[in-house]
């Protein structure tokens, strides 16, 4: 893997421009479901993180009001706020953009990379790169709800006999999409294999809007190698924020050769950032689900940052009781060795 000084590391930490909104650094935090929620997102931005984009919102049920969807378009009070739509009707999209606007989204990004059964299965995320004229028509009907910038978010395209990403990108441009971000595998490799790096560099050549390389990037070497091997405008990274939720502000240090805001040092301060980060999730779902939502993070920071045994870790994991799993939190990480190099986990 090269090193940063061997590539152009200071493109990471300048700026973008994308339609018009300006984003701080080139490092970004992925759109990630049930994960980047307002908590995890405030979190990522502190840390340094050049855009941090909401999880993956429903256009259906947003334009219908269902309960749940008001959180995740919630403006956070971030200097951008960046929404996700997914869905697949063009009356629901535009309306749930139009929704987003109306609650302070300064970007609105379309999901058709999403390889998940459930959305595919309603002919949503990914499964729309097998129509690109409906594809089209979902953008169109976005970017003419909204005065603000839309970005489309794709994969290479569904299997390795139809990598169409080139075309879409070029036909999401013609139409007034602003930056496009592609994953670097098809739908059908789901997380499988590793990303190819290399083949994001055809959609970078099919248009003049920024692009941006997602897929497998968790350091500063590999933002490196896949700027490099891509040609690529940003990064996105995704799977790697799991227990650090520091990863993009790493990076992003890591090019403008500075150190990390916010990472906690030493046990005790690990114990009262994942406790506080429990906390918030209590505040915004409220105890009975927060309890739930929070566990997937508990768990990813007990296994990284912790090493607990395994009847910790399912006594924290299992509790509905906020006062016993804060407890145990401070118990466990307090005795984090050296709290596991945190600098270092990005």
């Amino acid at each position: 893997m090269p090193d940063l000084t061997k590539v152009d590391s200071t493109k990471l930490a300048s700026p973008l421009d994308v339609g018009g909104v300006n984003i701080r650094n080139r490092v970004f935090l992925a759109p990630m479901s049930g994960i980047t929620d307002e908590p995890f997102r405030q979190r990522a931005h502190a840390h340094g993180a050049g855009l941090v984009v909401s999880e993956m919102v429903a256009s259906g049920e947003l334009a219908k009001g269902r309960a749940g969807c008001g959180l995740r378009i919630r403006h956070s009070g971030l200097p951008v706020h960046m929404v996700q739509l997914a869905g697949r009707e063009a009356t629901h999209m535009a309306e749930g953009a139009r929704i987003a606007a109306g609650e302070g989204a300064d970007i609105i990004d379309i999901n058709m990379g999403c390889p998940a059964k459930k959305v595919t299965g309603g002919y949503a995320g990914s499964a729309l790169m097998r129509d690109l004229d409906h594809a089209l028509s979902l953008i169109d009907a976005v970017v003419g709800a909204v005065e603000v910038p839309v970005t489309v978010k794709m994969r290479l395209g569904w299997d390795e006999t139809a990598l169409n990403a080139p075309m879409l990108a070029r036909r999401a441009e013609q139409a007034g999409v602003k930056m496009v971000t592609v994953h670097g595998r098809t739908r059908c490799q789901f997380y499988q294999g590793k990303a190819d790096w290399r083949a994001i560099a055809r959609i970078k050549q099919a248009v003049s809007i920024p692009v941006v390389a997602n897929g497998d990037v968790g350091s500063p070497a590999e933002a490196a190698m896949i700027l490099d091997q891509s040609g690529a405008d940003a990064v996105m990274i995704g799977r790697a924020h799991y227990g650090a939720p520091w990863t993009a502000g790493s990076i992003a240090a890591a090019a403008a050769k500075e150190a990390t805001p916010g990472v906690p040092e030493g046990p005790e301060a690990l114990a009262d950032y994942v406790v506080a980060h429990y906390e918030d999730m209590l505040t915004l779902y409220g105890t009975e689900s927060g309890v739930r939502q929070a566990r997937k993070h508990l768990g990813w920071y007990l296994d990284r940052q912790a090493g607990v045994i395994d009847e910790q870790r399912k006594a924290i994991l299992t509790s509905f009781e906020p006062v016993r799993v804060i407890a145990a939190l401070r118990e466990v990480f307090s005795r984090a060795p050296e709290a596991m190099n945190l600098r270092s986990a990005a």
